[in-house]
């Protein structure tokens, strides 16, 4: 195992000024491998349709997610990125997110941080549970 693909996902996530973790699932020494990673959409989120936040939140819940540190070590290490990470099948951006952790963000509300190429980089950015979640915001998790 290369030190420089290990990613030590129980240590504490980085916290944007103001915000709080609601939830950081751990899960141990991970050494990055895309192929193992599988980018998942709910039946609710394909073929145009959407669902609410917290209601992906709830199928989520038993389900292998990959939590911030994750997403971290991808902003750190952008060439172990996969291309097609960048955007969908549609050719819209993609916002990968990282629901192993739950943060409370500045304004009270729920939010998963993601990944996403915007203006030639990979940027995070966040997303509320209260709204509305689409078929380019796809979760990160391990692979079965």
């Amino acid at each position: 195992m290369s030190d420089l693909n290990l990613i030590d996902c129980d240590a504490d996530p980085f916290l944007p000024e103001g915000w709080k973790i609601e939830e950081h699932r751990k899960g141990g020494q991970l050494e990055w491998d895309p192929a193992k990673v599988q980018l998942y959409l709910s039946p609710n989120q394909k073929d145009g349709k959407w669902m609410e936040g917290n209601k992906l939140r709830k199928e989520l819940a038993t389900k292998p997610v990959l939590n911030a540190n994750v997403l971290d070590f991808l902003l750190v290490h952008p060439q172990f990125i996969p291309e097609e990470w960048k955007k969908d099948n549609d050719g819209n951006i993609r916002f990968i997110f990282f629901w192993g952790t739950i943060y409370r963000g500045s304004a009270g509300y729920l939010d998963v941080r993601c990944l996403c190429f915007y203006d030639g980089e990979w940027r995070w950015g966040d997303y509320w549970l209260g709204l509305d979640w689409l078929g380019s915001y796809p979760a990160a998790l391990l692979a079965s």
